[in-house]
């Protein structure tokens, strides 16, 4: 077991990182990627072709009270991509009463979730990875797209307001409006874009617990009639027996997914009902790092209340990943699966990468000749397989 200490106050060097990263203007958050004349701030009327819009929501609430918004983009083809974004989340009044900010991350000081869609919460979240759609490189380039961005501290699915005492001793409120958000989100993808074709339902970090959790609600209430969908959950395992306290009386979740919540997993648990609800209705898809060094330190905060990363915490959420494919495969034999062992020499902390479907590296690094996005390409085009299976022998 990870080493355990009486206070949360010890926390790895680049903080929380379940972020989504989106720039607040996509000239300042992509450089030379997506120039300044594609870029409209906010959307009026109908969307031009192969641009990015921001949308306000007027329902919809970040964290900290203020306004939200998602962005979508108009492509080429019928297809289009439904992501969910990551960025942290809150679990008791500790973890409220640490927001993410520049300053905490320079400094390692707790900090665990983004509460609002300001342009230092935004970076990146437009233009890399699969949302990269001006480069030839990236199989989705011509796909439409609706980012449902995140900043409630919920995994995308609670209903509820949460009163806690900031560093200072001042009452605040954090606002558990992710499902709220979601439910205007999807009428606002069902507008702009009614009759898809194919649907990629996907997300990293926080986002990807929320694939797991919410593409049969967006099956069920927008897209009926597509037949055709693919769903990838990049990086959404953490291990806890308090899932079902969270969601039910933290975030006040939907009753159908706090039932389902039988384990210590909620991303196997939502995956199960998922599949009993659809059989055979999805193409089910995963994707991990094995030694992933951001999840490894949240899971050691919610088992030790130290939020910190090392090679032990990293072997145990490594056998916990083992544990999880085999269980998919039960729930699913054919789900698939791209596991790698990618690290960065100075970020991943001994560890190995968080998430990949937004990263530059989607298209650059490879798995056994292998690289994310072309195993994702095949996949929603009918071929699915696993790559780095490996990892988990031995």
């Amino acid at each position: 077991m990870p080493k355990k200490n009486q206070k949360n106050k010890e926390n790895f060097g680049r903080g929380v990182a379940f972020a989504c990263r989106v720039g607040d203007t996509l000239e300042e958050a992509t450089g030379s990627t997506i120039k300044k004349r594609d870029y409209v701030p906010v959307l009026e009327g109908e969307p031009m072709e192969r641009r990015w819009y921001r949308v306000p929501l007027p329902e919809g609430l970040c964290a900290d009270g203020s306004d939200y918004y998602i962005y979508i983009h108009k492509g080429t083809s019928r297809n289009l991509c439904l992501f969910f974004s990551g960025g942290g989340l809150a679990w008791n009044r500790f973890t409220a009463a640490h927001p993410t900010t520049a300053g905490k991350m320079l400094t390692r000081l707790p900090n665990y979730y983004w509460s609002n869609l300001r342009p230092v919460t935004q970076l990146m979240n437009v233009g890399l990875g699969i949302t990269n759609t001006n480069s030839a490189h990236n199989p989705f380039y011509d796909w439409n797209f609706v980012i449902v961005t995140y900043a409630t501290a919920d995994l995308h699915i609670g209903n509820s307001s949460f009163s806690y005492l900031d560093e200072e001793g001042v009452e605040r409120v954090l606002h558990f409006h992710g499902m709220k958000n979601v439910e205007e989100a999807m009428k606002k993808a069902a507008c702009f874009f009614p009759d898809p074709e194919k649907i990629l339902v996907a997300g990293n970090s926080a986002g990807a617990f929320a694939v797991a959790a919410l593409s049969g609600y967006i099956k069920e209430n927008y897209y009926p009639g597509c037949r055709d969908i693919t769903v990838l959950s990049d990086s959404g395992q953490l291990v806890s027996n308090d899932w079902k306290h969270i969601a039910r009386d933290l975030w006040n979740s939907p009753k159908e997914l706090v039932d389902a919540l039988e384990g210590k997993n909620p991303t196997l648990d939502w995956f199960r009902l998922l599949n009993k609800k659809h059989p055979g209705a999805f193409r089910c898809l995963y994707a991990s790092s094995v030694f992933d060094f951001i999840l490894s330190a949240y899971y050691n905060d919610l088992e030790n209340r130290v939020f910190r990363t090392d090679e032990e915490v990293q072997q145990e959420f490594r056998a916990q990943l083992v544990q999880m494919v085999h269980e998919l495969r039960e729930i699913n034999p054919q789900f698939g699966f791209f596991l790698n062992n990618w690290k960065i020499p100075g970020l991943t902390m001994g560890g190995t990468t968080h998430t990949s479907v937004r990263e530059n590296y989607f298209t650059r690094f490879e798995e056994e000749g292998v690289t994310m996005s072309q195993w994702l390409s095949d996949a929603v085009y009918g071929n699915v397989y696993s790559v780095g299976m490996h990892y988990l022998k031995g």
